[in-house]
């Protein structure tokens, strides 16, 4: 997961980024099939908001936000940690919403 952070954390926050965030997490879930609910949630969160905002006109304090929430989520992530701590995780991003 750091990898992903990384990536992230080196990209402009607009919609672009967000689009190709999805492609890591389809990527990173073809490569781990063991993170796939992960990834397909987080892939959902994203889609959401591309699909929110695309064609439509988006403020920067509102695209800024979005970027930095999805950064602190991602970074509070562990892929390899145990069960536990991956549901938790799993139950924390099902409720997360980059809009809000």
């Amino acid at each position: 997961m750091n990898d992903l952070h990384t990536w992230l954390s080196e990209q402009h926050h607009g919609l672009r980024t967000f689009r190709a965030f999805q492609q890591q997490l389809d990527t990173l879930s073809k490569g781990d099939p063991e993170q796939r609910a992960l990834c397909r949630l987080l892939s959902g969160i994203v889609g959401s908001y591309v699909e929110t905002f695309d064609e439509e006109p988006l403020p920067v304090s509102v695209a800024d936000r979005a970027y930095h929430r999805l950064l602190d989520l991602v970074a509070s992530l562990d892929f390899r940690a145990g069960a536990d701590r991956r549901l938790a995780d799993i139950n924390r991003v099902a409720a997360f919403d980059l809009r809000h």
